[in-house]
């Protein structure tokens, strides 16, 4: 029997200047850019999560400015789990502005860089859906905080 693992997560859209904040996720499908951000501890509000994981994994006190949305992510047997398992990711997402702190990488996380990335650069960068997802949260701004992935 598959065990099912459902994983609620919280993440900040920092957006300067051109530039979006992103860290770089060491896990077990390689390595690849995403929001900072990660799951929730038990009993943990999301809006402290995203803010605890930004500074965890940037260096950087972020405010939340809005809640954006929230994203699902469902598949089998994903690569990082150390057991077969039918994942369920809720991600919430959450716009938010650098107000102090510098930028470092995290050590001993599960994100080895941090960066501030020209958008302009999306294209070509080896990065998450979740980056996509919540860049184009941010700029619909969808009312029922949720954006269609195209089939």
């Amino acid at each position: 029997m598959v065990k099912r693992h459902l994983r609620v997560g919280a993440y900040a859209v920092c957006v300067e200047d051109g530039k979006i904040l992103l860290a770089r996720w060491a896990g077990g499908e390689g390595k690849q850019w995403t929001l900072p951000g990660g799951g929730l501890q038990h009993g943990e509000d999301p809006y402290d999560a995203a803010v605890r994981e930004v500074e965890e994994e940037t260096g950087y006190t972020v405010e939340i400015e809005r809640l954006l949305g929230i994203d699902t992510l469902h598949q089998r047997n994903p690569r990082w789990l150390t057991h077969d398992a039918d994942f369920h990711g809720v991600r919430i997402v959450y716009a938010a502005r650098v107000t102090g702190g510098e930028l470092r990488h995290e050590v001993n996380g599960s994100t080895d860089l941090a960066a501030w990335i020209e958008l302009d650069r999306m294209a070509d960068l080896d990065r998450s859906r979740l980056v996509d997802t919540a860049l184009a949260l941010d700029a619909e701004r969808p009312p029922h905080g949720r954006v269609i992935p195209p089939r």
